[in-house]
């Protein structure tokens, strides 16, 4: 079974901790928003996209590292 790296954890808490604070830096209110993996993950999702299907600068696994498991 593959495992993570500790290199490939500290790029997974880079990518969603920039996003988090993505997310409250655009945020309009004064209202902090809280920490939701769920609301993160849909944002990351959308970022893999754009970064390695439409504009192809890197692949998944260089930009959110994951175990493959098949």
């Amino acid at each position: 079974m593959a495992t993570l790296t500790n290199r490939d954890i500290e790029r997974q808490d880079f990518v969603d901790n920039t996003i988090y604070e993505l997310i409250n830096l655009i945020n309009p209110s004064v209202k902090n928003i809280e920490w939701d993996i769920e609301i993160i993950g849909e944002v990351r999702d959308t970022l893999n996209y754009i970064l390695t299907k439409k504009l192809a600068t890197c692949s998944e696994q260089e930009f959110y590292p994951y175990a493959d498991v098949s």
